[in-house]
């Protein structure tokens, strides 16, 4: 007849954060192992895409004593919190903006220089 088992921790119903597996030791008895919870990893916040080159932790797992800050991050600006592409397309938007203030800029001076030629 199959040994019985009894769950290790007061946890005692058959929940998603109580999940187990059977394992026999050394010694020949079976025991429960508890399985940690599967991680889903950052998602971009812009995008809603995975962010790559960081691993699926836990989010305990993310902290500064667990994980080293190279194993964190990604080496780009914001790196490890906006995918690439988010980066990239922010990075566009602000230079296109900067030169729509440097074409208004121009055409105000030519405008202004027709306005005193014209006087003159």
């Amino acid at each position: 007849m199959a040994q019985r088992l009894t769950y290790r921790k007061r946890h005692s119903y058959a929940t998603k954060s109580n999940q187990t597996r059977v394992l026999k030791t050394p010694g020949g008895k079976l025991v429960y192992q508890y399985a940690k919870k599967r991680a889903s990893g950052p998602v971009c916040p812009v995008t809603g895409k995975r962010i790559q080159g960081i691993p699926h932790l836990r989010p305990a797992e993310y902290t500064r004593s667990r994980l080293a800050r190279n194993e964190r991050t990604v080496n780009r600006a914001y790196g490890g919190v906006l995918s690439a592409s988010a980066v990239r397309e922010r990075v566009i938007r602000a230079f296109l903006v900067e030169e729509q203030k440097i074409v208004k800029k121009v055409l105000k001076i030519q405008k202004t220089k027709e306005k005193q030629a014209s006087k003159a």
